[in-house]
């Protein structure tokens, strides 16, 4: 169990952000436990051929038997965009005095031993923390970059929009409950629990979020609420992206009935009908198989007509649907 103490002063500071080197350390999870995580099976299964390029044995080790992995793959995010190459450089940049201290933490409770393939860390830290960001770098660019990345960055930035109106409109103990049902907050207090079998060597402990917010990440590799290994650094809470099953489907959507196709035109119909959850025009254009600036001219008519409305998430602009134009094609 986790204990964050978050006190109104501490709640106001709260705040949204996804990570991508956070993404592609906890993706290697789809490698050694893939089961857990059906959804994303059938693209996973394409990148397999490229994957086993790539030093498979370094990657995969870096996941232990209960899909933990070391804390400094996961550096907490200090933008709510963040770049995978800058992050890349946070990684490359971790002391190296944390390094095996940090394995030892991942693996020993339940392994008993640090992989062998990451033993030379305890007398060379640097070159193992070298190796490691070599191996995720040529991960990121020839598997998880050309086609995942793009889907998966949509849909974090979607959730982040979703989840920040959430708190806004219904306040933190609905946004809480509905991140995880691990998550219990009483006014002081965020709680962490673990499943209701206790997890040997689970983590546990008490942190105070005073001067530092809490950071709320949205992840596609997780089933509940989690955080870090340990409770250095600021609180944060790391939980299941909403709509993840998504990310393997090619997105058809409905065809548009014959008054609103005719009311709209085909396109502008078609776009209105996809815009269930926000969504930005980058997303659209691929899904689509067109140009961004087409999908833009569109976009553009549909807001300025009242039928879509837009929210910015960094650099990122997404659309969804507003009231009317739930109420126009039928979707409330």
């Amino acid at each position: 169990m986790i204990t964050i103490e978050l006190g109104l002063d501490e709640l106001a500071a709260t705040s949204f952000a996804y990570s991508a080197i956070m993404e592609a350390g906890m993706s290697l999870r789809m490698w050694t436990h893939a089961h857990f995580y059906a959804e994303h099976i059938p693209l996973f299964n394409r990148m397999r051929p490229a994957f086993e390029r790539l030093d498979t044995e370094l990657l995969t080790s870096l996941v232990g038997a209960l899909r933990w992995i070391p804390d400094f793959l996961t550096p907490r995010p200090t933008t709510p965009w963040p770049d995978f190459q800058r992050e890349l450089a946070v990684l490359r940049a971790t002391p190296p005095e944390t390094i095996w201290p940090d394995l030892e933490r991942t693996f020993l409770p339940i392994e008993g031993a640090v992989p062998p393939r990451l033993a030379g860390a305890q007398h060379d830290p640097e070159r193992t923390l070298a190796e490691i960001a070599d191996a995720l770098a040529a991960y990121w660019d020839t598997c998880l970059a050309p086609e995942w990345w793009p889907r998966a960055k949509s849909l974090l930035e979607a959730d982040i929009v979703h989840r920040a109106r959430m708190l806004a409109e219904r306040g933190a103990a609905v946004l809480f409950r509905e991140l995880s049902n691990r998550l219990s907050w009483d006014g002081r207090r965020l709680v962490i629990r673990w499943e209701s079998e206790p997890i040997p060597a689970a983590p546990s402990y008490d942190v105070e979020a005073a001067g530092q917010g809490l950071l709320l990440i949205p992840t596609c590799f997780s089933h509940g609420a989690l955080s870090m290994i340990t409770p250095s650094g600021p609180p944060v809470v790391i939980y299941q992206a909403r709509g993840v099953a998504t990310l393997a489907e090619r997105i058809e959507p409905r065809p548009p009935g014959p008054a609103l196709e005719r009311l709209l035109g085909a396109p502008r119909a078609r776009l209105l009908l996809m815009l269930d959850e926000p969504v930005s025009t980058t997303e659209l254009a691929r899904l689509l198989a067109v140009t961004p600036g087409a999908v833009s001219q569109h976009l553009k008519v549909l807001t300025d007509a009242g039928l879509t409305s837009r929210a910015r998430h960094g650099r990122s602009v997404l659309y969804m649907r507003s009231a009317l134009g739930d109420s126009l094609t039928g979707c409330t």
